[in-house]
């Protein structure tokens, strides 16, 4: 894990918003995270693509969709910071604000994008 890249993906607001959903969710599709944060689709995955590159996020193909997590290997005290984190700001906007668009979602049985 590269300290300094782990920070710096933490610092962009758009970025930990997208780590927040993430964990709270477990997997998230882009068109989700679209819609949750409120920005077009190219702004947000240009930020997953940081958080891809900074080994934050993993992704998977499943048709058309990717879906993003948190990355499945990452060193403990890299998911505690996170972890502490969110929990940290889940109560405050616009983090609060992020998770109840998600959660009102339209088209979104079963927690599964099919937007």
């Amino acid at each position: 894990m590269d300290v300094p890249q782990f920070f710096k993906a933490l610092s962009d607001p758009t970025r930990l918003r997208c780590l927040s959903l993430l964990l709270q969710q477990g997997e998230l599709c882009v068109c989700e995270l679209t819609h949750a944060i409120a920005l077009p689709q190219p702004k947000i995955s240009h930020h997953l693509g940081a958080l891809r590159k900074a080994r934050l996020v993993a992704d998977h193909k499943e048709g058309l969709w990717i879906y993003y997590r948190i990355h499945p290997d990452l060193p403990g005290w890299v998911s505690e910071v996170l972890q502490s984190t969110v929990n940290g700001v889940a109560q405050e906007e616009p983090f609060s604000s992020d998770a109840l668009a998600l959660a009102e979602m339209p088209n979104r049985p079963g927690g599964i994008c099919c937007a």
